[in-house]
């Protein structure tokens, strides 16, 4: 059977990551940086939509990659309406819900709106892989103390669940045969509970919920929060990017890596030390809970993500949780891959496509 070239885009906030694939092979990957200035023009992300497709299309020319060679698209899934996990036909609906932000704006809803466009000049299938709003909670996780607020799965669903699938391979396992924790460490933090194959409990790592992270808040004292909305001091906008984008070491440290922060506390900064073990004790915190949530029925542990390259971090996480389950540690985030391998699947016929509606 001759090989499927699968083209993979994925938007982020700075830059669009582009790939390549024959197969599971990766022949090519790019990543488009975007300045600020660049984008600062733009009122809302959609916006973006021309000058990140055009992005895509020079670095297909650069590549010497015609359109007519694709046998598929596949694109970041964004903030659609929620839906399960799974692959997806960015079809008309999906579209209009992506061009609309349905669900909120997000770098990621340009992922399907790119795919769906550069898949029907090439005349193949669009298809995005586990959406970030991937929500498949129990009933019981969705409380709040207030009616009016439910609790939401914001996740870093794509990787949770490619890395999910590596673990349970790992253990001799499918996926849907496991009870995994899996906490994804970066620039916010979600850590879910898998059981058998469905995140039934997960952070909301976008909004503010959960351990802090490299720029994420995470979960604070409601009251505290209310007294600063009402300060006076703070618009709406200004609260909302402190809580994104300029929380958790940002805040604390003004540094947005885990590199820098390990590097200082080597060179005997203190305050770096314990800021650092302060978010692997709200980390374990986060998977303590979530073993309540799985009954203590735990096969595996599982870190991921860029600060999971540190040992230091991941060695404060292991002392604390070490004892509920094995640590399993695949560092960094291979997005790309997953939406690849992703699209693969549902041309082999391995995986269902699933229609959005």
């Amino acid at each position: 059977m001759p090989e499927r070239r699968i083209l993979v885009v994925n938007p982020g906030s700075l830059s669009t990551k582009v790939a390549l694939y024959a197969d599971e092979q990766c022949l090519r990957s790019e990543t488009i940086n975007h300045p600020p200035a660049e984008l600062a023009g733009f009122r809302h992300i959609q916006d973006q939509f021309g000058l990140r497709r055009a992005a895509v299309l020079a670095c297909l020319e650069r590549w010497g990659e015609p359109l007519s060679g694709l046998s598929v698209v596949v694109g970041r899934g964004g903030l659609v309406k929620p839906l399960r996990g799974g692959i997806y036909r960015v079809n008309a609906e999906m579209v209009h819900d992506l061009r609309h932000g349905v669900s909120g704006e997000h770098a990621s809803n340009l992922g399907g709106l790119i795919a769906a466009d550069l898949a029907e000049q090439a005349g193949v299938p669009a298809f995005v892989v586990d959406p970030v709003i991937v929500d498949e909670l129990l009933p019981l996780a969705r409380y709040t103390g207030f009616p009016e607020i439910k609790r939401r799965s914001i996740f870093h669903a794509l990787n949770q669940r490619a890395v999910a699938r590596r673990a349970a391979r790992h253990l001799g396992k499918e996926y849907q045969e496991t009870n995994l924790i899996v906490a994804h460490l970066g620039s916010g933090i979600s850590v879910g509970a898998h059981r058998r194959g469905q995140v039934i409990d997960v952070n909301n790592a976008l909004d503010g919920d959960g351990p802090f992270g490299v720029e994420r808040a995470g979960s604070l004292p409601v009251a505290d929060l209310i007294r600063m909305c009402f300060s006076g001091r703070w618009t709406e906008e200004e609260l909302l990017r402190r809580v994104r984008r300029q929380g958790g070491l940002v805040g604390h440290l003004g540094v947005n890596n885990g590199r820098e922060v390990d590097s200082r506390i080597d060179a005997g900064d203190e305050q770096a030390r314990e800021c650092f073990e302060a978010m692997a004790y709200q980390i374990a915190k986060e998977i303590g809970a979530l073993a309540a949530v799985l009954e203590g029925r735990i096969d595996a542990i599982v870190l991921t993500g860029g600060l999971a390259r540190s040992e230091r971090l991941v060695g404060w996480i292991r002392q604390r949780v070490g004892f509920l389950a094995q640590v399993l540690v695949f560092p960094g985030e291979d997005e790309m891959e997953a939406l690849a391998l992703g699209a693969l699947r549902a041309l082999q016929g391995e995986e269902p496509v699933q229609e959005y509606a």
